[in-house]
């Protein structure tokens, strides 16, 4: 595997992990492996690294990519002393990163924009609500390689839109139904418009859930705080997005979440190690979930 992955490099120059395993086929985690412990090869990953919450772990805390999507999407694989060669591709890959993320958000504020727009006429909706975004996108992370949507397995276009509508106390709630309806017709939309075939992840909620959820008691609360602590705002109320800030830090979760990001890095070094040391079917019958990316789905069921 390393003789063949070092002559296409050879050819082609460095190449990205996807692009490698789209020549080269095979295993993915023993293609991450050859390039890893190759005295050759150079092994150049780009981007941020940041916590996600996880189940099948011991803590709850792991850090997202996954080794094997940070491999293939955000990792550059070149040979050692190369280094123009390795800088050039990898900025390459930043830019199209980047314009991932920025044309992602644009959307995402399209529709939280129009869906505001939509019900003004109603009720002044601008101090009433905010439209926060999370996930990848926030962190300049996102990407557009297909992938199976989780409900319909329908392919989309990469990195999903997770966005939370946080609306106050005194919304009424037959129009925070009504918006919640049109928001899942735009989910659908965008899954089945041919040319977008884009994800939306979202969930409406009003101020007294994240008073429930800050105290951080259960996975959920977890999983929706983290989302919350990461958020940017996309659309809506300055003054609510910053309430909902305030809570965050006055009830410690956003330094409960600041030590599950370091557990996360000590857990993905361990990781790591672990999964280039053992014999890749011990790791393949026990422990691939390592390897894998796992999905921060429950704030949004």
């Amino acid at each position: 595997m390393e003789n063949k992955i070092i002559s296409l490099i050879e050819r082609q120059g460095p190449l990205t992990g996807s692009e490698i395993l789209e020549t080269v086929g095979g295993d993915g985690l023993i293609l991450w492996r050859a390039c890893r412990l190759s005295k050759i090869l150079t092994v150049r990953t780009v981007g941020t690294r940041y916590l996600r919450l996880d189940r099948k772990v011991e803590g709850f805390a792991r850090l997202s990519p996954s080794i094997l999507r940070e491999f293939l999407t955000f990792s550059v694989v070149g040979i050692q002393g190369d280094s123009n060669s390795m800088e050039h591709k990898a900025q390459e890959l930043i830019s199209h990163i980047e314009e991932v993320s920025k044309a992602k958000v644009e959307l995402a504020y399209r529709i939280a924009f129009g869906l505001v727009s939509w019900f003004e006429d109603e009720w002044a909706l601008e101090n009433k609500i905010c439209f926060i975004i999370g996930g990848d996108i926030v962190y300049d992370m996102a990407h557009d390689v297909p992938r199976p949507e989780r409900g319909t397995g329908k392919m989309v276009a990469g990195s999903d839109m997770d966005l939370v509508v946080i609306v106050d106390d005194d919304f009424p709630d037959d129009l925070m139904k009504r918006l919640d309806d049109a928001i899942y017709k735009e989910k659908y939309r965008l899954l089945m418009a041919p040319h977008l075939k884009e994800e939306i992840d979202y969930i409406v909620k009003k101020l007294e859930r994240v008073r429930e959820q800050v105290r951080f008691e259960t996975f959920k609360h977890m999983v929706a705080c983290k989302i919350l602590q990461e958020g940017a705002l996309l659309y809506g109320s300055d003054i609510l997005f910053t309430t909902i800030k305030a809570m965050l830090r006055e009830h410690g979760v956003t330094e409960k979440l600041n030590d599950l990001e370091k557990r996360a890095e000590v857990f993905r070094k361990d990781g790591e190690e672990y999964l280039l040391q053992e014999e890749p079917e011990k790791i393949k019958n026990e422990s691939l979930f390592l390897f894998y990316p796992t999905e921060e789905s429950e704030e949004f069921e």
